[in-house]
């Protein structure tokens, strides 16, 4: 991290090209950036296109903070996570994804997002120092001052998340080197900079709309979302680093055990940043300028983006800019499926490659909720007996993310896609924050602190109200459904925005995350691994979050038919998903077919039966479910789960043979410092949580 710090800050020019001759004739790096690139508007607008730019690389979210590192939740998880024989591993993808990790692992290094954080913060420095802003140009300035400061905000924010305690600087790295070599901050002093620096931002940005600012650029209404969030991870729980920082006033997680000096811990004045994250949400919800509604059609925000178009309703607060063909993975690594021959001879897209969900989240959602199919699809389109159609395949540990459909994306890109000889980078913009995340956000932080049905007077809204806002849209208005959920309590109300927030982002890298700062994710992922286990066992009832299903929930086969109008595609009408019609050979010269559902794979045979012996595919089946996520805590004991299984003692004789947990700490859900940055530290840097360094 230092040697690259450094490095860009003596490349200071890549935040504007059109500046080279005058970083050739600078003194120092941070004579380059303030007093040369940010003299005027025109080249401070560039430079802080350059650091947008830079979101865009893979280690950012080109990839891996919308795709892969989405790893192990009770949503998301990543494709490559149930694998036996590398689910442990320390120097890939799949490792992080199940939070083994490891100093050498260059798929979980922190490079990139430094690059990023580092030229917002040359950024805020050099636009601080400008001459403009002492010119008839200020306003205009400050309006950049404040996308600097939210994007510096947002660098600093993913490093706290995905590493938790790391270096932090005030100002941009200086020529004398004096501010380089430093050790880690706690993460509470980071979020109270950042914090401020959010505060600040809101006053100077404009709104979405105005100007040139549209939502793949930093405007008001993002801020004061990011305000908010910030301020609920600020709040929230996280695991801590006793040994190296033993002073700070924390209250300990009153379930999750410390060990050597590793705890789960929050502020003990975390209701404060729940107002924060009031007040911002708030604010933004009442005031008479605000331009974000949400779009009364779900599946129309992804139609639209995946057709590279700004949502109509402004409900994309911020949109990561990507070009079609030239970056950007979303749709062809994750994504509905499209086989390969069906445009291209040898290629296809999307589909569960590095990002998926599981049959646990798809059932438990209300079958009602229209959010249901558009994010979890089934049917694939591929080429079939010499036929291009839509097929279902069913893997029920990958179902794949419908948000990111080839259907949906320009006749350009599928143009590009029939010529193509490897993988075409899709332009899709990624979607950081949606509307929805405001009401969500309000709901979360007013029921914290006044109940579920206490009305916060700007807004003119109770928790309940808000959270209601979003289920309208997912059930319909005058649907029964919008007020079917639990407001009992505080704590009932906190149950339903858990729950709420998982149908509504699924697949959009949000989930792990939330649920770290709950203090929940050991506890969900848990959850969900024993309710596949029992869906393969074919042993009733399975919890699937506040719900229980019987046998007649999950059919043992699948049926269907084609549409009339479009012979091609399925009549997702005709699938009986949540309800169990038996065993029956369909008449395939009637447009009638079937596929064999989750029970059928390994737990019952033909006739709906369990078999007499075990399938040969149970126990190794198992096994991969329970490995997942074992990373987070120092072990773990499934004997009470076994001896619920009908097939439990050769699933436990099976799972004997690999080794979990991390054995050092409970919680570990931080990603380790690679080895590079702690090299160049020069003894500055070291890991902790039982990563080497």
């Amino acid at each position: 991290m230092i040697k690259h710090i450094f490095m860009v800050a003596l490349s200071a020019t890549v935040l504007c090209s059109s500046c080279m001759d005058n970083f050739l004739d600078t003194e120092s790096p941070s004579k380059s950036s303030s007093e040369n690139i940010f003299d005027t508007p025109v080249m401070t607008e560039a430079a802080l296109m350059g650091v947008y730019s830079s979101m865009t690389a893979s280690m950012m979210y080109g990839q891996k903070l919308c795709v892969n590192w989405q790893g192990v939740s009770d949503v998301e998880v990543g494709s490559n996570a149930f694998n036996l024989d590398d689910y442990n591993q320390t120097n890939g993808d799949t490792g992080g994804m199940n939070f083994y990790d490891d100093p050498y692992n260059t798929t979980t290094t922190w490079n990139d997002i430094w690059t990023f954080t580092e030229q917002a913060t040359m950024a805020v420095d050099g636009i601080r120092m400008s001459p403009a802003m002492e010119t008839e140009d200020r306003e205009t300035m400050q309006a950049y001052l404040g996308e600097a400061l939210t994007l510096r905000a947002l660098g600093y924010f993913e490093l706290v998340r995905w590493w938790g305690d790391v270096p932090f600087k005030e100002h941009a790295a200086s020529s004398d080197l004096s501010n380089i070599y430093i050790g880690k901050s706690d993460r509470d002093t980071i979020y109270s900079h950042i914090i401020a620096d959010l505060k600040e931002a809101v006053q100077y940005l404009p709104w979405q709309g105005e100007g040139t600012y549209n939502a793949e650029r930093v405007t008001r209404g993002f801020a004061y979302g990011l305000l908010a969030k910030v301020a609920l991870f600020a709040g929230g729980w996280s695991v801590r680093d006793g040994n190296t920082f033993p002073e700070q006033q924390l209250e300990h997680h009153p379930t999750i055990s410390e060990m050597n000096g590793f705890f789960v811990g929050r502020p003990k004045n975390y209701q404060d940043f729940y107002q924060i994250a009031l007040d911002a949400c708030a604010d933004l919800l009442a005031d008479a300028d605000n331009p974000h509604q949400l779009d009364p059609d779900f599946e129309e925000v992804w139609e639209k983006v995946n057709h590279l178009e700004l949502n109509p309703y402004n409900e994309n607060l911020f949109e990561v800019a990507f070009g079609e063909g030239q970056s950007g993975d979303v749709g062809a690594t994750m994504g509905y499926t499209l086989g390969n021959g069906v445009i291209n001879a040898s290629r296809g897209m999307g589909g569960a490659g590095y990002a998926s969900t599981t049959l646990y989240y798809f059932y438990s959602f209300d079958p009602e909720d229209k959010r249901r199919d558009v994010t979890c699809v089934f049917p694939s389109y591929e080429i079939v007996d010499g036929v291009a159609k839509e097929t279902i395949r069913l893997n029920p540990l990958g179902v794949s993310c419908g948000k990111w459909r080839w259907y949906w994306m320009t006749d350009d890109y599928l143009q590009r896609l029939e010529q193509a000889t490897s993988r075409i980078s899709t332009g899709i913009n990624w979607i950081l924050m949606r509307y929805s995340d405001i009401y969500l956000m309000f709901a979360e932080a007013q029921n914290e602190l006044h109940g579920p049905t206490e009305v916060e007077s700007r807004t003119g809204l109770s928790a309940a109200d808000a959270l209601e806002v979003v289920r309208t849209r997912a059930f319909g208005a005058g649907s029964s459904k919008v007020k079917d959920y639990d407001r009992s309590s505080k704590e009932a109300f906190f149950n339903a925005i858990v729950n709420e927030r998982a149908w509504e982002f699924g697949c959009e890298c949000i989930r792990k995350q939330d649920l770290i700062r709950w203090g929940l994710i050991v506890d969900k992922v848990e959850a969900m691994k024993e309710a596949l286990c029992l869906m393969y066992d074919y042993t009733f009832p399975i919890k699937v979050f506040d719900k229980e299903l019987d046998r007649n929930d999950i059919p043992t086969r699948v049926y269907y038919k084609y549409e009339v109008d479009r012979p091609d595609y399925i009549d997702l009408s005709s699938l009986n998903l949540n309800q169990d019609m038996g065993i029956y050979e369909p008449n395939e010269n009637k447009g009638e077919y079937y596929v064999n559902w989750v029970p059928m794979q390994v737990a019952i045979d033909q006739n709906g039966r369990r078999p007499d012996e075990v399938n040969d595919r149970y126990a190794e089946t198992i096994c991969r479910i329970l490995v997942i996520g074992t990373g987070l805590n120092a072990s773990y004991d499934y004997s009470e789960l076994f001896g619920k299984l009908y097939w439990g003692s050769a699933a436990q004789a099976e799972f004997a043979k690999y080794p979990v947990g991390n054995n050092t700490c409970n919680y570990r859900h931080v990603f380790a410092i690679d080895y590079e940055s702690v090299f160049e530290s020069q003894g500055w840097l070291s890991n902790s949580y039982g990563f080497r360094n």
